[in-house]
């Protein structure tokens, strides 16, 4: 083979290497593009369904809307329920107390009638007719006692008690050796009380 000869294989061997390599770069060219492509779409896919998750549905966030003032609502009425009931209470507590305590005026203005007959009674006399009316201011005395009693009113006692400022006044103190220091040795007016509430405290002496 002459050297023309191998010169011009030398050639088509080369062209050929070239050849191929060229497509060899194609092909990863392509395959590239491929890839490319699909990764844009999936891409694309997953941007797509991102959208759609964070859209929100108009009726979703109505139904949020309106169950929030549903909250808020039953919030106002439990609070305005629980005033009304203790709006109740108190009205009945004060009913109670008016009802128990309605005929506490009625006594307060009758006392000084009471202290006035009770002082009518301490007056002696030995004639039948003086007796005769005695008698008869005693009975309507007794008479007026059992009705206020009946509505509540009640005698403060004094008679062998200690001295308490909730019942009793003391207006004078004495020195008596048969009682304790503290107890009261005479009542001078008396006291009265309507239930637990003390119409007029007692007058009294008090031992030293």
């Amino acid at each position: 083979m002459t050297e023309k000869d191998e010169s011009v294989k030398s050639n088509s061997e080369y062209t050929e290497e070239q050849e191929v390599k060229n497509e060899e770069t194609s092909t990863v060219e392509n395959v590239e593009d491929t890839t490319s492509d699909s990764d844009n779409s999936s891409n694309d896919s997953s941007n797509e369904e991102s959208s759609e998750e964070t859209a929100v549905d108009p009726k979703d966030e109505e139904i949020q809307q309106l169950q929030l003032k549903a909250n808020e609502n039953e919030e106002k009425y439990l609070r305005l329920y629980a005033e009304f009931e203790n709006y109740k209470r108190r009205i009945q507590k004060e009913n109670e107390t008016n009802k128990t305590y309605q005929s506490q005026r009625v006594l307060t203005d009758i006392l000084p009638t009471i202290d006035n007959i009770e002082r009518a009674l301490q007056i002696e006399g030995d004639d039948e007719s003086f007796k005769s009316l005695q008698k008869g201011v005693q009975m309507v005395h007794e008479s007026l006692l059992r009705a206020l009693k009946d509505n509540g009113l009640e005698e403060i006692e004094t008679e062998g008690q200690a001295f308490d400022p909730n019942f009793h006044q003391a207006v004078v103190q004495d020195d008596n050796p048969d009682f304790k220091s503290g107890d009261i040795t005479q009542e001078l007016q008396k006291g009265y009380k309507l239930k637990d509430r003390v119409l007029r405290p007692s007058m009294v002496k008090v031992n030293q």
